[in-house]
């Protein structure tokens, strides 16, 4: 939502304030507040779903989520559930049939063309570049999960918000829901670790904002934001990197809070 503000100056002055207060101006315009927001739909028979809406402010953003029906442990821990801001791709869900080796399952690498690559990390804490992707211990993890946190955007990914193509995705989907042959396979990210810890669970692409708010009770509130069914998670590089040196073992660590 854009705002501006009119003041009423006498007509004797108003050329000495047009000069004295543009530069204050500019930086009002600079500093103008919006909202996109998204409902989250499942990917891979997840039953995972959720609304995520953003306030940007400049290059300030606050990121809200809630989400619900999640994978709940992995390990006798809660289950991680990556999250990511994804950009410079289609801008969409990728629906199954994105899933190209047939195995009943839309792995991260297969719904890169849809989504694009990782913008930002939403980490719990630390750093949000696309170098957090696979920063496990500090995702939310369990069943159901709200997430908040205020952190700045980098360029890329406010450029993407603000063109529409930007897309929301939550990770980790319950091995039991995914095929025979999916949950056989082990990660193409990290022989490590199962395909369902890093298969898309949840996807949605942020618009424009309907709400003022984050609605109430529950993840499956509040008025529903039309997105393809799909996933994302171009996890490559230093998050492919990062999810090596952490091995399985760290998707068994203890839910943190979810504010920063």
């Amino acid at each position: 939502m854009r705002k501006s503000a009119f003041f009423a100056v006498p007509a004797l002055a108003m050329a000495g304030l047009a000069m004295s207060a543009a530069p204050a101006m500019a930086d009002t315009a600079e500093q103008e507040s919006w909202s996109v927001q998204t409902s989250l739909s499942e990917v891979n028979g997840s039953g995972t779903s959720g609304e995520a809406m953003i306030d940007v402010q400049g290059n300030e953003a606050t990121v809200s989520m809630n989400v619900a029906g999640a994978a709940e442990t992995f390990q006798d821990g809660p289950f991680p559930h990556a999250q990511h801001i994804h950009i410079s791709g289609q801008g969409v869900c990728p629906t199954m049939d994105a899933d190209e080796d047939g195995d009943g399952v839309v792995s991260t690498p297969e719904g890169q063309p849809s989504y694009g690559t990782i913008g930002t990390s939403l980490t719990l804490e630390g750093d949000t570049s696309a170098d957090s992707a696979l920063a496990v211990e500090r995702y939310p993890g369990g069943a159901e999960y709200t997430y908040e946190r205020t952190f700045e955007l980098n360029d890329d990914t406010l450029a993407a918000i603000e063109d529409g193509s930007a897309v929301v995705v939550v990770h980790g989907v319950n091995p039991e829901l995914l095929s025979a042959e999916g949950q056989e396979k082990m990660s193409p990210l990290n022989e490590e670790l199962p395909l369902a810890a890093t298969a898309p669970a949840a996807c949605g692409t942020l618009t424009a904002s309907q709400m003022e708010e984050m609605p109430e009770g529950g993840a499956d509130t509040g008025s529903p934001v039309n997105t393809d069914e799909g996933s994302t998670m171009a996890l490559a590089g230093a998050g492919a990197l990062g999810l090596a040196a952490v091995g399985g073992g760290a998707w068994a660590l203890h839910r943190r809070s979810v504010r920063s």
